[in-house]
């Protein structure tokens, strides 16, 4: 059984910024693509960024190319988002996700299989 646990989540002004961890198990974490996502209230869940299993890849949103990056440690089975420049609007709840095959890249809601809980991430202004 697949489990993600985000941590990292919190209250900062706009300008700041946060670094967001996922901790993976019940999966083998060097073969699966990972992502994340965000959902503000009352609005869809949309893609942020994603990483390949080697870490070799990369995708961002548009939103999120140049302020954000998107980092693994395969040996600590854990994905990081690191975020700068936040802004109001980025007030979200972030999921990490792991994509459903192995050796897959993804950047869609529908490639992902597995969701962690969620931390919520709010930027004041």
């Amino acid at each position: 059984q697949v489990q993600l646990v985000e941590s990292g989540g919190g209250l900062v002004q706009a300008g700041g910024s946060l670094r967001l961890s996922c901790a993976a198990s019940g999966l083998t974490f060097s073969r699966v693509t990972m992502g994340w996502f965000r959902q503000a209230p009352g609005k869809e869940r949309e893609f942020v960024a994603a990483i390949s299993w080697s870490g070799y890849s990369t995708n961002y949103a548009d939103s999120a190319k140049g302020r954000f990056t998107i980092s693994r440690d395969n040996a600590k089975n854990t994905v990081y988002l690191q975020m700068n420049s936040l802004k109001p609007e980025e007030t979200a709840v972030y999921y990490c996700a792991s994509h459903r095959r192995d050796y897959t890249l993804g950047i869609t809601f529908a490639d992902f299989g597995s969701w962690g809980q969620g931390t919520q991430v709010t930027v004041s202004s």
